[in-house]
């Protein structure tokens, strides 16, 4: 039946003169000081290549790819938890790996204050990288915003917004795009005057570690769809939260709404932490109209290294046979915590 769906969809799509983009998100991106001992060379570099191998094809599977960067790229000393800096290189091996764009509104894009946060920006304008969610002064945010991009033919627009920067306050002229419904408002009002055709809003928001969206979660989701947003992708709980598809009674049309993605890779040690999700979507233009379709969940689990000179790898749940012995117990236990999870509170969003 899912298959005559999507088949009679495309049918439609291509006798209305439709394009079909697909798209994939990934939640927080961290670098923990494990993971940077993990990843030290002995000529003082930093290697990720071993880390995203595994979902590779997963993150080319989509037109378009996008993943939370929750650590500045401050310089050195390197640092992990409570305030991040990451090496350049590991912004670089999730460009390399296929992702299309960072979002970097978080509460820790301003580990390294101002500075830290300018330089992030300026590594990943020198890398070719785009990214969202802050910007050096509002000058900059005024031409930048809102952002952009044409997938096969199809406008999307994306935004990005934190609830705060853990009590860190901004300094001088650096911007960073907050959970300020007014704000969001016009950004997404003037998307449209930029000719968006999909809105995709992505969130920094909710309670860390709760497996259940907040009331503050749901009345700002509602508030998005009540704007006529056709995606909400949200992050920050480190552990995977319900996702849906509802029905915006307002604009006739289906939204995609994910709570949280949970952790894309990190060292924390919680079980429901361990891991995360990937969400896979499509969008269709019928009639010049975005259909949001075809939307489903893929998890993985993040398995740390045993010896030194092995480093964090990325393993999807469909791959068990790339784990050590020593991880099968964790891994089986987030997979059947996590399954629990959404299979119980998921609607309309399945198992990849």
């Amino acid at each position: 039946m899912h298959l005559l769906s999507v088949l009679l969809l495309s049918l439609v799509s291509m006798l209305q003169g439709g394009s079909s983009v697909n798209l994939v998100f990934f939640g927080d991106a961290m670098q923990h000081q494990p993971q940077l001992t993990a990843a030290h060379q002995g000529d003082g570099s930093y290697d990720y290549t071993p880390c995203f191998r595994y979902v590779e094809e997963d993150i080319r599977w989509a037109d378009y790819a996008v993943v939370n960067l929750e650590c500045p790229l401050g310089g050195a000393p390197y640092t992990g938890y409570p305030t991040f800096s990451a090496p350049d290189s590991y912004a670089k091996q999730l460009f390399t790996s296929g992702f299309d764009l960072l979002l970097t509104a978080n509460n820790h894009c301003l580990d390294r204050r101002d500075r830290g946060l300018c330089r992030t920006i300026s590594v990943l304008d020198s890398l070719g990288i785009p990214h969202i969610g802050t910007y050096v002064n509002q000058t900059v945010r005024a031409k930048q915003m809102p952002f952009i991009t044409t997938i096969k033919g199809v406008k999307f627009a994306m935004l990005d917004y934190t609830y705060g920067t853990n009590g860190i306050n901004i300094q001088g002229d650096v911007v960073v795009d907050f959970l300020d419904r007014e704000l969001m408002a016009r950004d997404i009002q003037l998307a449209r005057e930029k000719g968006a055709q999909v809105l995709c809003v992505n969130l920094h928001w909710g309670i860390e570690y709760e497996l259940k969206p907040v009331d503050s979660q749901k009345s700002l989701a509602q508030f998005l769809i009540d704007q006529g947003v056709d995606l909400i992708i949200g992050g920050h709980p480190h552990v995977v939260e319900p996702m849906e598809i509802r029905h915006s009674d307002k604009y006739d049309k289906d939204v995609l709404l994910v709570y949280s993605l949970g952790n894309f890779i990190s060292n924390q040690t919680g079980i429901d932490s361990r891991g995360g999700a990937m969400v896979k979507v499509s969008v269709t233009m019928i009639g010049g109209k975005p259909k949001v379709h075809d939307a489903r969940y893929k998890l993985f689990f993040v398995q740390k290294p045993s010896y030194r000179g092995e480093n964090y790898v990325v393993i999807p749940e469909n791959r068990p046979d790339l784990l050590r012995a020593d991880s099968k117990s964790e891994f089986n236990r987030f997979m059947e915590r996590t399954h629990s999870l959404v299979t119980s509170h998921n609607i309309n969003v399945t198992q990849d």
